[in-house]
């Protein structure tokens, strides 16, 4: 195993699990009170185990050889039949669910770790998993029983895989206009009728049925988002008889993606015949916001695929930087002497550097913010699960976003250190590359997770003030490790500067100027996305400089590691958020006085 690719670090997911996050600190919990070191390293292991060993072999062949679409069908990989049944095995659809469900009633914590390797190894195969699970996840929170038993249960076991069925293509991202609709059989169930595009996983044949949740209209509903509701509109239903039959959901398309080849992109239509058969989840015309349990996840799902997508490409980086013998250092007078590893030379070091600072940042984001989901679904106190609420809503779309694009500046960087060999196709950084650039488009894009934040989640009741908290409990402990005072001023004066002017933009919006207010909205989530990784590293840069002293010789370097990732952040990142801060403040109108024809 050494010489492989880690996917990501076992060291740092220590560190951060352990050092940094205090992890075993919520088995005070009493959801998690049966739960350890232990168990936690188990599922870890047995995730990390998988993914170096099965998922991570596969990704090239599935890369080359995408789904086929053929007689109406589509047939993936056959690879994926072996990683579908191993990941239901190990628990991955269900790790999170109380044991009422047939969970392991496992942390969001640990178990967004687990997910980060398999999504690291492999994306695309992970995505089959990731999307049954949140479908499953919708029928535990808002169906009925029969619901439960007839798709829940089977979609956690894995006999049956789910999807999210939302996209048209008249509506895009605009789901108020999907026009899909469900009318009434008189049977307790309804006739489906619509199309929908972009949906991955949507049919493949790997397990028995798909079961899509879909987003539909009733006969009697309202115009708009508040018309819409949820169905379960299975590929395959059960007749009267208990037979499983054809439920007139048919493959019409495979889109053809730049990325994440071993997950299709389908178009399905719903009722060619008028014999597709739909089960309402919930209430009607409640659908979104059912469904925004399931978007949310998701997005932080993206976000994880990602920073793993960058440590991929990262850690393959260092191989090949230690590996390639090239030229000689600065000063080297004779040209007889043996050429030098290219980790040697001072850019490649600040390419690596950016890399790093950009994967355990995120991993650091992603871990905290999945601390905050397990508070707010489990403290035992009402008070602190709607604080963790707060900040999960409030951090959802950094958490999205960050890994995202910056992670695609990660991997650009994995590529650039590769040379020649980095934008041809027989080294794998090109295709991570590729997969990379789909994180920052789907489950919404990046502008829209910017109005996102800066139009509604910035303002929500007491979210800022909670995370100011946070900062400032942050800077207090980095004071006590003896953290750099310049690092700490800065940081304090660009959370001071960022605080002003969200108050600012929340005055011009609230004025009647609701344009000026999200103009630069990209902008602020760049801003804000950059200050909370600099809390990021600000945690992790206090837990490194207390364990340096100490600190067996192995580690010292892992440590120090740390402290110039840190350093790297607070000197060429977070100088950045003034410039952010004066075009949102000042209105800049360039691209807003432009006028579509002038293009």
């Amino acid at each position: 195993m050494a010489d492989q690719n880690p996917l990501i670090s076992d060291r740092d997911v220590q560190f951060q699990l352990h050092e940094v996050a205090d992890v075993l600190a919520l088995c005070r919990l009493p959801a998690f009170a049966e739960h350890g070191a232990e168990t936690f390293e188990l599922f870890l292991r047995s995730a990390r185990g998988l993914a170096r060993n099965l998922l991570f072999p596969a990704y090239r062949p599935m890369d080359l050889e995408p789904p086929r679409f053929e007689h109406g069908r589509i047939h993936v990989h056959p690879s994926m039949r072996a990683i579908w049944a191993q990941m239901a095995e190990l628990g991955v659809l269900s790790a999170t669910r109380p044991h009422a469900v047939g969970g392991q009633q496992l942390p969001h914590t640990v178990a967004i770790v687990a997910e980060a390797y398999l999504m690291a190894a492999n994306l695309g195969a992970y995505g089959y998993a990731g999307l049954t699970a949140g479908a499953a996840h919708l029928i535990e929170a808002f169906g009925d029983d029969w619901l439960r038993d007839t798709f829940m249960r089977r979609m956690y076991s894995g006999e049956w895989t789910g999807t999210m069925a939302l996209t048209e293509p008249q509506a895009g991202s605009s789901l108020g206009d999907i026009t899909t609709r469900a009318t009434a059989a008189g049977d307790g169930t309804y006739r489906v009728h619509g199309h929908k595009i972009f949906i991955s996983g949507g049919d493949h044949d790997i397990a028995d049925n798909v079961v899509h949740l879909a987003l539909a209209r009733l006969d009697d509903a309202p115009p708009g988002v508040k018309g819409i509701s949820l169905l379960a509109v299975p590929r395959r239903r059960f007749t009267a008889d208990g037979e499983l039959v054809d439920n007139d959901v048919h493959t019409a398309g495979l889109i053809h993606k730049v990325g994440w080849k071993g997950l299709p992109s389908l178009v399905i239509n719903f009722g060619e015949q008028g014999d597709c058969h739909g089960w309402l989840v919930g209430q009607p015309h409640q659908g979104l916001a059912y469904m925004f349990q399931m978007m949310n996840a998701a997005r932080i799902m993206v976000g994880v695929n990602g920073m793993a997508t960058a440590s991929v490409a990262y850690h393959e980086a260092i191989r090949y930087a230690q590996g390639r013998h090239q030229g000689r250092l600065p000063g080297a007078r004779d040209p007889r002497a043996p050429q030098v590893a290219i980790v040697e030379h001072p850019d490649v070091r600040r390419m690596l550097l950016r890399q790093k600072a950009i994967v355990e940042g995120g991993l650091a984001l992603l871990i905290h913010t999945a601390r905050y989901a397990d508070l707010a679904e489990h403290h035992d106190d009402p008070d602190e699960r709607r604080r963790a609420q707060r900040l999960l809503d409030l951090l959802t779309p950094v958490a999205k976003s960050f890994p995202a694009e910056r992670g695609f500046e990660a991997n650009a960087l994995a590529l650039q250190i590769h040379g020649g060999y980095g934008y041809s196709s027989e080294y794998l950084p090109e295709a991570w590359l590729r997969d990379q650039k789909l994180n920052s488009i789907h489950e919404g894009t990046t502008g829209i997770h910017g109005l996102d934040l800066l139009g509604r989640r910035v303002f929500a009741d007491g979210a800022f003030l909670a995370l100011a908290d946070e900062w400032r409990r942050a800077l207090a402990d980095a004071r006590d490790a003896g953290l750099s005072t310049t690092w700490l001023d800065d940081f304090d004066r660009a959370a001071h500067n960022i605080a002003d002017l969200t108050l600012e933009l929340a005055r011009r919006g609230q004025a009647g100027e609701p344009e000026f207010m999200l103009r630069h909205s990209a902008d602020f989530l760049e801003l804000f996305s950059t200050i909370v990784v600099a809390w990021q590293w600000l945690r992790q840069a206090s837990v490194a400089a207390r364990a340096l002293p100490t600190a067996a010789a192995a580690d010292r370097g892992f440590y120090e590691g740390k402290l110039c990732a840190a350093q790297y952040w607070f000197s060429t990142e977070l100088p950045r958020i003034d410039h952010w801060v004066r075009l949102c403040r000042d209105g800049e109108d360039s691209y807003t006085r432009m006028q579509p024809g002038w293009f």
